[in-house]
C-alpha cells in the first residue's frame, strides 16, 4: 500500500500541530509497513499520481485546489479536515445554503464553510479529531455520518521520559506554569494567560515563535512588566529542551478560543504536569475530568483555574491515560484500517 501525505503549502514553514501530525503519521505509519510519500509538487504528474490513495491535511482554502483535482480526476483521498467553529451547526448551515446559491450565480463568491463542506464531502473518508468536530461536520457541513470516522490526535512516548534537570540547569527554575504555542495568535489567547498570570506571584515561562501581528506586540509588551514571567521564543520540537519543560513545570496552560485538543497539551500531560485548559474544541474528549476547564474569554476563570491547578496534587492518571489511548502507534494503527477499508471497495 503507497500512500501520500499532503496538506497546505506552509504546512512545514509554520511548524505548528499540524506539521507535528504529519511527521509522526509518517513515522509510524511507515513502522506498520505503508509506504508513504510526501506529496512534492515539482514531480512529474504521472510521479504524483503513482499511489493507492492520498491523506490530505486541513479542508480551507489551502487544500481546495488538490482536493478539487483529486476528485475530477475520481483519485481517492482521505481528508483530516483540522476544523472547528464556535458556531453552531445551523448557522453553519445556513451559510452553506446561502453560499450555494451565490456560487450558482457567481462562482467567484466563496466561504470558508463551503470550503470545508466542498472537500469533506469529495472525500472518500473524513478524519476529524474529536466528537465536537464530527458533529459539526456532520449537521453543519451534511456530510452523511457514515463517512466520517474520528482518529483522535497523537503523542510521543518520549515525553514520559522526560528529565526535569536539563531544563532546571539551563533556565534556574522548577514547578512553573507554562505555556507553549505561537505568540500573537489571536486564537491562543496568550495575551489574556499573560494578564492572568500578572496576577499571580509564580514563576511562568511561555514558549513560542513569534507571530508577527499586534497581539504579539502586545504580549512581549506586557510580558516584560511581569517579574515572575519568562518569554523564550521557540524551542525545536525535537529538542530535548521542550520535552524536559513539560517535565519540570507544575501546570500547562492552553486558555485557547478553542484546541482540537491541542498536542502541546498532551506532550505536557504525558510528562506530568497538571492541564488547565479550554473545554472548547472537543478537549474533553482526550482529558476528560483530569484538566481544570477555563472560559479562554475571562481572565479572571484563567487565574482561578491556574491557582486551582497549582493547589491540586500531582498524579499519574493522566499520564496513564494518554499513554493508554492517544500515542502515535495506536493513532496510526486506527488509520490503517480505514486506508485498508477504503481500498478494498
Amino acid at each position: 500500500m503507497k500512500v501520500t501525505l499532503t496538506g497546505f503549502h506552509t504546512i512545514m514553514m509554520r511548524h505548528a500541530g499540524p506539521t507535528t501530525h504529519i511527521l509522526q503519521m509518517k513515522k509510524y505509519l511507515e513502522k506498520l509497513g505503508v509506504e508513504i510519500e510526501l506529496l512534492d509538487i515539482w514531480k512529474s504528474r504521472r510521479e504524483i499520481l503513482n499511489t493507492d490513495l492520498f491523506h490530505i491535511h486541513g479542508s480551507d482554502i489551502g487544500s481546495y485546489d488538490i482536493a478539487g483535482y483529486l476528485h475530477s480526476l475520481n483519485r481517492k483521498f482521505v481528508v483530516r479536515p483540522i476544523f472547528f467553529t464556535r458556531r453552531s451547526a445551523r448557522t453553519m448551515k445556513t451559510v452553506c445554503k446561502i453560499n450555494a446559491v451565490a456560487k450558482f450565480i457567481s462562482p467567484a463568491i466563496w466561504s470558508g464553510y463551503g470550503i470545508t463542506q466542498d472537500i469533506c464531502k469529495w472525500a472518500h473518508r473524513v478524519l476529524p479529531n474529536t466528537n465536537d468536530e464530527a458533529k459539526l461536520i456532520r449537521d453543519g457541513l451534511s456530510v452523511p455520518e457514515e463517512n466520517i470516522t474520528i482518529i483522535p490526535n497523537g503523542v510521543e512516548k518520549r515525553f514520559a521520559e522526560a528529565d526535569p534537570e536539563l531544563f532546571y540547569k539551563k533556565y534556574g527554575v522548577k514547578d512553573f506554569i507554562l505555556n507553549v504555542g505561537h505568540i500573537g495568535v489571536l486564537r491562543k489567547k496568550t495575551l489574556s494567560l499573560i494578564r492572568a498570570l500578572s496576577k499571580i506571584d509564580h514563576p511562568a515561562i511561555i514558549i513560542g515563535r513569534i507571530f508577527p501581528s499586534k497581539e504579539a506586540d502586545l504580549c512581549i509588551e506586557e510580558g516584560k512588566k511581569n517579574k515572575n514571567l519568562t518569554i523564550i521564543t521557540g524551542i525545536d520540537h525535537d529538542s530535548p529542551m521542550l520535552a524536559s519543560a513539560y517535565a519540570a513545570c507544575n501546570v500547562f496552560v492552553l486558555p485557547a478560543m478553542y484546541e482540537t485538543p491541542g498536542i502541546a497539551a498532551l506532550e505536557a500531560g504525558l510528562a506530568g504536569a497538571k492541564i488547565v485548559i479550554t473545554p472548547h474544541g472537543g478537549t474533553k474528549d482526550y482529558f476528560e475530568d483530569m484538566a481544570t476547564y477555563v472560559d479562554p474569554y475571562s481572565i479572571a476563570s484563567i487565574r482561578n483555574g491556574i491557582e486551582i491547578a497549582l493547589n491540586q496534587k500531582s498524579g499519574d492518571r493522566l499520564k496513564d491515560h494518554i499513554i493508554n489511548n492517544f500515542l502515535w502507534q495506536k493513532v496510526a494503527e486506527l488509520t490503517v484500517n480505514i486506508y485498508h477499508q477504503i481500498l478494498e471497495r
